[in-house]
C-alpha cells in the first residue's frame, strides 16, 4: 500500500524544534509563546471548586451558558456590542481549534484564502486540508501593516475567505481603525468572509486600542471572529477559546466544531464563567505586559540588536541584518546552544522562508528571567 500525506510540506514545527533544543541545552526558552508564570490564584481555586463539586461530564457543545453570557458582555464592555449568546458565541477547544473550524465552515475545494505574510503556521495546513488554495501576500516590510492596494489586487472571483491578525503575531503589529474600513470596502460586494485571530485583543501598548473586526457593524455580518482565554489569563495548556460569529456563520462553524472537539473541559468553563464578573482580570492585562515589554526593550537595545517596535501581543521582534548574514535559523540555533537563550526565526512564517535577519523573542516571562536572558544576549558577538 502506497500512503499519501494530505499535508506532505509540513513536519515538526520550529516551534516545537526550538523548545525542545532548549530543553536539550538548558537554555532559556523565549522561544514558543507561552506565559513562564502561572494563573491567578483565584482562577485555579474556582477550577477546583467546580471539579470537586461534581461538574466534570459534557458541557454543551456550543458551551456553558454562563461563560458564552460572560463572554458576551465582556465584549459589550470592550468591543461596544453585544454579540447573541445563544446563537453567535460558541465556546471551543482553543483559538487554534476556532480557526480550523472557521476555515472549514466557509472554504471549498478550489477556493483561495489570501494569507497575509509572516502568518501564524496553523493557517495554511487548515486551507489546504479544507482543498483551498492559500494565496501569501507580505506585510510591509517596516511597520508590518497592511498593504491594501496589494491585498485588493490580489483578491479573484476564486476569493473565498481573508485570514487577518491583530495584535500581530510575530510583529505585534495593532490595526487600526482605517484597517477594517479599507477592508470592508474592498470585501463589500463579494462574497469573501473573514477569520480574524484576535487571541491578543487584551495586550496593546503605548495607547494602542484593538479594534475587534466585530465591532464592525459591516464587517461583522462576514467574519469569524477568533479569541483566546489562555492567551489572556496565562493558562495556555487549558486549550480553551471562543468564536464569535453571526447566527449563519455560527450554525456552519457548529457543524464543524461538534465533529472536531464536540465539547471544552466542563469545570474551566464554568471557572472562567466566574472569574470574567471582575472587568479589571482582563482589563490590567495589558499594563501588566507592558512593564515586561519596556523592560525587556531597554535590555536588548543594549545588546546591538534593532527593536521593531511591538504594538501588541508578547512578542518583540529585533534585527540584527546590520551585525550579520547568518541565516535566522541558524542564529537561533547558535544562541540557544552558545547563549543558552531561545528564540524563533521570523523566516517560518512564510511560506518562502523569506529571511529579512529577524528574531522573535516572547518576553511572556518572569521579570528575573528576562533579566538573565538580557544579560546573556550581551554575548551576541559570540555567534555572529
Amino acid at each position: 500500500m502506497t500512503f499519501y500525506s494530505k499535508l506532505p510540506h509540513i513536519g515538526t514545527t520550529i516551534f516545537t524544534i526550538m523548545s525542545q533544543l532548549a530543553s536539550e541545552e538548558g537554555a532559556l526558552n523565549l522561544s514558543q509563546g507561552f506565559p513562564g508564570f502561572g494563573a491567578d490564584p483565584v482562577l485555579l481555586e474556582l477550577v477546583g471548586k467546580y471539579a470537586r463539586e461534581g461538574y466534570n461530564q459534557y458541557a454543551p457543545m456550543s458551551g456553558i451558558p454562563e461563560l458564552r453570557q460572560a463572554l458576551a458582555e465582556k465584549t459589550r464592555l470592550t468591543q461596544g456590542y453585544l454579540p447573541d449568546l445563544a446563537d453567535e458565541v460558541t465556546i471551543v477547544s482553543g483559538a487554534t481549534e476556532a480557526i480550523f473550524s472557521a476555515v472549514s465552515a466557509v472554504v471549498r475545494q478550489g477556493d483561495e484564502v489570501i494569507v497575509l505574510e509572516p502568518a501564524y503556521d496553523s493557517y495554511e495546513p487548515a486551507i489546504t486540508l479544507n482543498g483551498g488554495v492559500p494565496i501569501y501576500l507580505p506585510l510591509n516590510s517596516i511597520d508590518f501593516s497592511v498593504d491594501w492596494e496589494r491585498v485588493q489586487a490580489a483578491i479573484t472571483s476564486k476569493t473565498r475567505a481573508i485570514m487577518v491578525n491583530s495584535p500581530h503575531n510575530p510583529s505585534g503589529f495593532v490595526w487600526k481603525e482605517s484597517d477594517l474600513e479599507a477592508l470592508a470596502n474592498l470585501i463589500r460586494d463579494r462574497e469573501i468572509y473573514v477569520i480574524s485571530d484576535e487571541v491578543y485583543e487584551h495586550i496593546t501598548f503605548d495607547g494602542e486600542k484593538h479594534f475587534s473586526l466585530g465591532a464592525h457593524l459591516e464587517l461583522r455580518a462576514k467574519t469569524f471572529v477568533c479569541g483566546s482565554f489562555g492567551k489572556t489569563f496565562h493558562v495556555t495548556g487549558w486549550k480553551i477559546g471562543y468564536c464569535i460569529a453571526p447566527k449563519n456563520l455560527t450554525d456552519e462553524f457548529r457543524k464543524i466544531h461538534q465533529y472536531v472537539t464536540f465539547s471544552t473541559v466542563t469545570p474551566i468553563q464554568f471557572a472562567l464563567a466566574d472569574y470574567l464578573q471582575v472587568p479589571d482580570r482582563y482589563l490590567s492585562i495589558s499594563a501588566f505586559y507592558q512593564r515586561k515589554r519596556d523592560l525587556f526593550a531597554r535590555g536588548l537595545a543594549e545588546t546591538g540588536l534593532n527593536i521593531i517596535p511591538s504594538q501588541g501581543s508578547f512578542f518583540q521582534m529585533a534585527s540584527y541584518s546590520h551585525l550579520s548574514q547568518i541565516s535566522d535559523q541558524e542564529l537561533a540555533k547558535e544562541m540557544t546552544k552558545k547563549l543558552k537563550v531561545a528564540c524563533i526565526p521570523i523566516s517560518v512564517f512564510y511560506s518562502d522562508k523569506k529571511d529579512d535577519k529577524i528574531i522573535r523573542f516572547c518576553f511572556a516571562k518572569e521579570d528575573q528571567v528576562l533579566l538573565e536572558a538580557l544579560e546573556r544576549l550581551k554575548n551576541l558577538s559570540l555567534v555572529l
